[in-house]
């Protein structure tokens, strides 16, 4: 093995490991317990925004096949993308969107929504929150 090749591999190496503190210090919390059966959230990266009072938030939510969630909205804007599956988004006072894998939709802040599975199997997507610090991220409608 060459000397370029031997620096090349212990860069490669210590840069995998910074990559994973990194990751590290981004995730605060353990996943979240669902708030509803058929829903499973982990929670990935919660960071100060740089923002006073603001934060950005990232979960990945995952969706048993059928599953509805409970009408809720969020005190900040949220932009879900999804990752697998299909979904049926309805947002008050706006027409019921169908979305599939790669499809993203922006979510106001406060506006009260329902996402739903309608694929046939599990359906996945990634939210991403920039919400008021020390609020509660979901907040359920009656």
């Amino acid at each position: 093995m060459s000397r370029f090749t031997i620096v090349t591999l212990a860069a490669a190496a210590a840069l995998s490991i910074l990559a994973g503190v990194s990751h590290a210090e981004e995730v605060r919390a353990p996943a979240a317990k669902s708030w509803q059966a058929g829903l499973h959230r982990t929670d990935l990266v919660r960071r100060d925004l740089g923002v006073a009072g603001q934060e950005v938030i990232q979960v990945r939510v995952d969706f048993d096949a059928g599953v509805t969630s409970p009408k809720h909205s969020h005190p900040g804007v949220e932009v879900a993308y999804v990752i697998s599956g299909t979904f049926e988004y309805q947002l008050d006072g706006q027409p019921t969107v169908t979305l599939k894998a790669g499809d993203s939709l922006y979510i106001p802040a406060g506006t009260a929504h329902v996402a739903k599975n309608v694929g046939s199997g599990n359906a996945s997507e990634l939210a991403t929150y920039i919400v008021k610090k020390g609020e509660p991220l979901v907040v359920i409608q009656q």
